[in-house]
Order: structure tokens, then C-alpha cells, then sequence
């Protein structure tokens, strides 16, 4: 029983929480709740151990798990309505070449997200959408921080995702022969009538400033959602929804 919130474990796990510069140094995260360990144990990630509250859960047999007081529990405790456990995960460093893509791939590409609640919630869609992959490009947060584990409620374990350059990620599209559809404004045709049902790939850009430039060169097509009211834009993680389920319904309907 771990009694103290001073106890060198808890102070790494929390560092681990809060620092993703502690994250690379390590190569190690924080999953928080049962249901996201088990997706992350179908992924193949390697748990290091797991923190549980005996008020809360029970252990899970099998693994290395510490008993926490429900002190020491609360500190740590990233979300309310927690299960009462977490875990610390070794990190994987997927790449592109690690992707294994179906005949007719649809896959997601974000640009430059820097909201990791936002990556969490497209993750969670493209889990619903059945995406072959989702590729963050040049990305301003790192893949395990603890706010997009728990937005994507777990969809960054059973979403294949990796982090790159667009520069890489452009060549990999072309290379595979897979289309590249932009989501803008400008020079764009409505998204219902672009064909989705060869193998795609959707950009999407920030909210404040959109592609940059080598993304809108690279494209095939550029689609756009039509806005009738007096906003020019959506969330991110509403357009993708939109496009992704745009996609399956086209692929549904063949």
C-alpha cells in the first residue's frame, strides 16, 4: 500500500502526467481507467504497472499492480468518475511503414492539431468510422498526452495512429496511390460530390489558419462543407465526422 503522495513512484507517475518532456526521457505514459487499459493491452502495449484504489476496484490478475490509499488515489486521479485505476504503459513508436492498409484504405491526415482534445474526439469518430489510419502531421502535442487518452476514451489504442511530417506523409499517400482530398474553403466543391469510395485520404487543417501550402498543392480535390449561417467554420473534430461518415455511407451504399 502506497500511503504518500512523496513516494518517488507516484512523483514519476505524476511528472508523466503533466510533462510530455518527461514522456520522451522515459518512454513511458499514464492510461487512466479499466476499460482504456484493456484496449491498450489489445494493442500490444507493454503496462509497467498499475495504481489501483481497493475502495474503488480490484486488481487485474496478471499484471504488476501497487495498492494506492484513496488519498494518494485522489492526487493522482486525472478525471472524476474514475474506475480507480492506472496504469503506466510503455510508449510505441509507430511510423508510417509500420501501416497496414486494406484494398480501398480511408484514412485521416490532421495537420499541425494542437488541441489534444480535439485528436482525441477524431480518434474516437474514426474508431466508429472503421479508418485504416489516422496520420497527424507535424503535430503540436505528443500522442499519449493523458487529455487525448481520455477524449479518444481509449481510440488511440484501436486506431492505427502515427506521427510525421506532411512532407513524409504526402510522399506515403502518393507512393500508395491513395487520394489526398483537402478540407477547405477555397476552390472546393461540396464534399457529397466528390467520390470516396477509392482509397482516400481527408485533410484537415487548423482551425485558425487551415492547410499550409504544400498540403493544397499535393491535393487531388478540395472539398468543403457548406456553411449557411454567418461562421465560416467548424470544429475540427465535427468536420471530420462529417467527411468520415460521408465516406461510409458512400462505401455502404456500393
Amino acid at each position: 500500500m502506497i500511503s504518500s503522495p512523496q513516494n518517488p513512484k507516484i512523483k514519476q507517475l505524476l511528472l508523466l502526467q503533466q510533462k510530455s518532456a518527461e514522456r520522451r526521457r522515459t518512454g513511458l505514459f499514464v492510461v487512466e481507467g479499466r476499460r482504456e487499459i484493456q484496449h491498450c493491452v489489445q494493442a500490444g502495449y507493454e503496462v509497467d504497472t498499475i495504481y489501483y484504489s481497493p475502495q474503488l476496484t480490484d486488481a487485474i490478475e496478471g499484471f504488476l499492480c501497487c495498492e494506492v490509499s484513496e488519498s494518494v488515489y485522489q492526487k493522482i486521479a486525472y478525471r472524476g468518475g474514475t474506475e480507480g485505476m492506472i496504469a503506466v504503459v510503455r510508449a510505441k513508436q509507430r511510423t508510417l511503414n509500420d501501416l497496414h492498409l486494406g484494398k480501398a484504405p480511408l484514412v485521416v491526415v490532421l495537420e499541425q492539431v494542437e488541441k489534444p482534445g480535439n485528436l482525441g474526439a477524431v480518434l474516437r469518430t474514426a474508431d466508429a468510422a472503421h479508418v485504416d489510419a489516422v496520420m497527424v502531421c507535424d503535430p503540436l502535442t505528443d500522442l499519449y498526452n493523458p487529455n487525448l487518452i481520455r477524449s479518444s476514451i481509449g481510440a488511440i489504442f484501436t486506431v492505427p495512429t502515427v506521427a510525421c511530417t506532411s512532407e513524409e506523409c504526402i510522399a506515403f499517400l502518393k507512393q500508395h496511390g491513395i487520394r489526398i482530398l483537402t478540407a477547405q474553403l477555397q476552390d472546393s466543391s461540396p464534399y457529397y460530390d466528390t467520390d470516396m469510395t477509392v482509397p482516400t485520404a481527408i485533410v484537415f487543417g487548423t482551425e485558425a489558419t487551415g492547410l499550409t501550402q504544400p498540403w493544397r498543392q499535393a491535393a487531388d480535390a478540395h472539398i468543403r462543407i457548406p456553411m449557411l449561417g454567418r461562421l465560416d467554420s467548424l470544429n475540427v473534430s465535427v468536420s471530420a465526422a462529417i467527411l468520415m461518415f460521408e465516406a461510409v455511407r458512400q462505401r455502404m451504399a456500393q
